[in-house]
């Protein structure tokens, strides 16, 4: 007698899922927009804040660690099992590293402030890695989708929580304790970890380390270059967030120069903010759907590369609360539009042999615009102005989109993703 399923929105491992991307969620804005904002009240110049961007560069190189999480059991609280094991030994020092963050001031020590931020974004980056792989593989295939949106509004949501709610805490908690607050988020992640089943790993005979190396090194990288168009792949993802990528690491200086608060733009950015880049990626989700994801990556490229234009519109009215509300809307949605196609289109570029490793090469190269060439993004503002930089933001998303069409020429009906093995 066979039993009837329960619907997904029943099955706990979604529930995990959404824990599990609120404690991915919760360290970016802490080495991005909320450590610029802390720059910038203490006076740090454009240009400095600008390399902070460098500080996550872990985001851009944790495929050289990855095979490592694959490969190596977990040092402590193996019982849990390979996936777990790792998440229950990473997100507690992560936690110690975000309480850590409050405890300099960037004004007298910012040597140390920056060396704290990028062991967070070490630990994070970390923690992505694992997130990634797990979700992929306790999923059917044809429930990748219900689960990646589980796992991007819980994301949101800890973006909503660390970053406007982090900020509107300042002023009651003062820095440390607002960072303290955001350690505690992360005990949601320890939540789903105990929570969350555990796939059973096949059992191998011991490899000696030539074997280990080949199978998490070598075969995962070689199957992605033995894919179709591979170089023209990897440059389309490398670039598809290079306007917004230059753009993002200037707002918080840039909403300051205008006039408007901490407070303000954390309530527009966290509240109608959310609710804009959510209903963004319901939409794109319904897009991939009805039009494949090769042309959703496409259109939804071209919408989140004119909402830069916004940031155009709102140089000209400084201070204005409902102009602001606008440009984060519309800016918001676009992102929640190109980021269900780009994430679809990662997930499905993953073989299940090499989830974890392939994964995070194919999100590491989807940072390296926001990680390198960002750096570079407070000294373009500076030198540039603020108009003539966001329209160089605008024109950065040029090359990916015309990639992705020479790519739709040459492979439609395959929606550019092969399945996964």
């Amino acid at each position: 007698m066979t039993h009837a399923r329960p619907p997904l929105w029943r099955d706990r491992r979604f529930f995990v899922l959404l824990l599990l991307g609120f404690s991915a969620g919760v360290p970016l804005p802490l080495t991005g927009f909320v450590l610029r904002q802390w720059f910038s009240e203490s006076g740090i110049s454009l240009a400095a804040i600008g390399f902070t961007a460098w500080i996550g560069l872990s985001y851009s190189f944790k495929f050289l660690w990855s095979p490592l999480l694959d490969q190596l059991r977990p040092p402590v609280l193996a019982g849990l099992g390979h996936r777990r094991g790792w998440l229950a030994t990473i997100i507690p020092a992560l936690m110690l590293a975000i309480l850590a963050l409050g405890w300099f001031d960037p004004a007298v020590a910012p040597q140390a402030v920056v060396a704290i931020a990028v062991l967070v974004a070490f630990l994070s980056a970390s923690q992505d890695i694992v997130v990634d792989a797990y979700r992929i593989e306790i999923l059917a295939e044809n429930e990748q989708g219900f689960g990646l949106a589980a796992y991007v509004w819980g994301y949101r949501g800890a973006l909503l929580a660390a970053n406007a709610g982090g900020l509107s805490l300042v002023g009651v908690l003062g820095w440390g304790g607002m960072f303290a607050y955001c350690a505690a988020l992360l005990s949601l992640g320890l939540l789903a970890v105990a929570l969350g089943p555990e796939l059973q790993r096949a059992q191998t005979p011991p490899r000696g380390w030539a074997a280990r190396l080949r199978e998490g090194v070598v075969e995962p990288f070689a199957d992605l270059l033995r894919r179709p168009h591979w170089a023209t792949i990897l440059a389309f993802i490398a670039l598809f967030k290079l306007g917004e990528a230059l753009a993002g690491i200037m707002t918080a200086p840039f909403y300051r120069e205008l006039g408007f608060s901490r407070e303000v733009v954390g309530g527009i950015s966290g509240g109608f903010g959310l609710f804009a880049v959510l209903a963004g990626a319901l939409a794109g989700g319904w897009l991939v759907a009805r039009i494949g994801t090769g042309r959703a990556l496409v259109l939804t490229g071209l919408t989140q590369m004119l909402s830069n234009l916004m940031y155009l519109l709102l140089l000209q009215f400084p201070g204005s609360l409902p102009m602001l509300t606008l440009q984060v809307g519309v800016e918001n949605f676009t992102d929640g539009l190109a980021d269900a196609a780009f994430l679809t289109y990662l997930s499905s570029l993953t073989a299940r042999n090499f989830t974890a490793t392939q994964y995070a090469l194919l999100s590491s190269l989807a940072s390296v615009p926001l990680r390198t060439l960002g750096g570079s993004s407070g000294l373009l503002a500076a030198g540039l102005g603020w108009g003539w930089f966001f329209v160089l933001t605008t024109l950065a998303a040029l090359p990916a989109l015309a990639m992705m069409l020479w790519l739709l020429r040459r492979m439609p009906a395959e929606a550019l993703g092969p399945a996964r093995a």
